[in-house]
């Protein structure tokens, strides 16, 4: 039986492109999206010559129609998805007292917003309503620093959002999961290596309905 796709939100040299390749690999179509459409389009050619099937989809979290148009495109052209990953964040150096309300309210729109509209896109699409959604959480979440505030903030929203959907979808076909990341991805720390950590986010696609949770603590 043919896979669904998987779509990936989010895609940049680190964790994102490390999880098309994982989920590309396990033989699902994979649908990259980031706003460098220039580079998703090298990354989904090099996917495409190692013979996966790989598009690239230019797309802005921010901007929730276009957002919303590239997720329903991807599926058009390689299918019903089967996971969803929200990879996106704006990693950014801020303190309490020092983004103003545009600047605050821009960080959400990607931290949050963004994986609002893509779950909400994503979840009608899926092949015989059933498949999973991930979502990149952080430690932040847990512990905020004031020095990442926006972030801290954006992930602590985005794993409360992610907590109560999974709890929505507990009777459905849906696996619902936060990855929560408490360390630096790409750092000397080699259970943060980007193609460890993707390989986590397909075992919990793979996870036993028995054992779905609303949170996997990578740590």
């Amino acid at each position: 039986m043919s896979k669904g796709s998987a779509i990936v939100v989010g895609v940049g040299p680190g964790l994102g492109l490390a999880l098309a390749r994982t989920f590309a690999e396990d033989g699902h179509p994979v649908a990259l999206l980031g706003r460098d459409s220039g580079r998703l389009e090298r990354y989904a050619a090099t996917l495409t010559a190692e013979g996966r099937t790989a598009g690239a989809y230019q797309a802005d979290a921010t901007d929730p129609e276009a957002l919303r148009a590239a997720l329903v495109r991807a599926a058009d052209d390689l299918g019903a998805p089967e996971v969803l990953v929200y990879n996106a964040a704006l990693l950014t150096t801020d303190t309490p007292t020092g983004p103003d309300a545009a600047e605050f309210t821009y960080a959400l729109s990607v931290n949050v917003t963004g994986a609002v509209v893509a779950a909400r896109t994503v979840l009608p699409l899926l092949a015989d309503r059933r498949g999973t959604l991930l979502f990149t959480g952080g430690g932040y979440a847990l512990d905020p620093s004031p020095d990442s505030t926006t972030l801290s903030v954006g992930k602590a929203a985005l794993r409360a959002y992610v907590q109560a959907l999974h709890k929505q979808q507990r009777d459905s076909d849906v696996h619902v999961t936060t990855v929560t990341v408490a360390g630096i991805i790409g750092g000397e720390d080699p259970r943060f290596a980007p193609e460890r950590l993707a390989a986590a986010y397909l075992d919990l696609h793979h996870q036993p309905r028995d054992r779905w949770g609303a949170e996997l603590h990578y740590a």
